[in-house]
């Protein structure tokens, strides 16, 4: 099994070890209302693609799904989920979300956050594609993403931003406009249903403190200025995501299968 051990060089890992809980792009309130339209509900067999270090999955088994699988490709983080989420009918695979081994329409709901933006439009469709197969038919899948804007941005400027994205969060995350999130979920066989969207503050503070609460936005405001590799990289990574405001946004997408 491939990527053992978090990646402490990734940005979202370097923010995750500086007390940072909310890790999406368009924050707390574009998670919950992705989780509010996908209306989960006591019948449902819930599975949540990456869930990482485990701040969806509370929002999640909040609802009362019939079951809970999470899908965690890294060794350790799964770990870590399989520590707290470990009710009789809630479950943790370490395995990749390209082939979960997950029975053909098991699911009622599949839900994915901060996760096809790292990959390869290849990878993504096939993520996209084992959602599908994973799903009963009008199972829903909701995704919550890095965006760009506009629809018709220059590829000069997008693969810009792709580039110094790579270069500062040490992660190869390849973003896209509404328009081609949708098509990369329609071409697997999605119908689209909703599509709602949020700025990409993910480093200022406004957003800081309403994702995180006072205290603990002050607790990562002092790791960070008690580790200065951290605060280095994370103002890189802020510099970028300033740079590029006007052309970066999130994205949460409803697809019904």
């Amino acid at each position: 099994m491939k990527n053992k051990t978090i990646n402490t060089e990734q940005g979202h890992w370097i923010l995750a070890k500086m007390g940072k809980k909310v890790l999406r792009p368009g924050g707390k309130e574009l998670t919950l209302k992705l989780i509010d339209n996908l209306k989960i509900n006591s019948q449902d067999s819930v599975v949540e693609f990456a869930p990482g270090m485990g701040y969806t999955a509370p929002f999640l088994l909040k609802q009362n799904p019939k079951n809970y699988t999470g899908i965690e490709l890294n060794e350790e983080a799964a770990h870590k989920l399989k520590k707290y989420i470990k009710a009789e009918n809630h479950s943790i695979l370490n395995t990749t979300a390209a082939n979960t081994g997950l029975e053909e329409a098991s699911a009622d709901k599949v839900i994915g956050e901060a996760m096809l933006t790292m990959q390869a439009d290849h990878r993504k469709s096939e993520i996209i594609g084992e959602a599908y197969r994973i799903l009963k038919k009008g199972g829903l899948y909701g995704i919550h993403e890095l965006g760009l804007m506009p629809n018709e941005i220059d590829s000069k400027v997008k693969e810009n931003i792709q580039r110094k994205l790579a270069q500062t969060i040490k992660v190869n995350a390849r973003p896209l406009t509404q328009n081609e999130w949708c098509e990369i979920l329609e071409k697997e066989g999605f119908t689209i249903k909703h599509v709602f969207e949020a700025p990409m503050h993910l480093l200022e503070p406004k957003r800081v403190l309403s994702d995180e609460g006072l205290l603990r936005t002050l607790k990562i405001g002092f790791n960070v200025l008690t580790h200065p590799k951290a605060k280095k990289r994370i103002m890189q990574m802020r510099s970028v995501f300033k740079e590029y405001e006007q052309q970066m946004t999130a994205f949460a997408i409803i697809a019904e299968k």
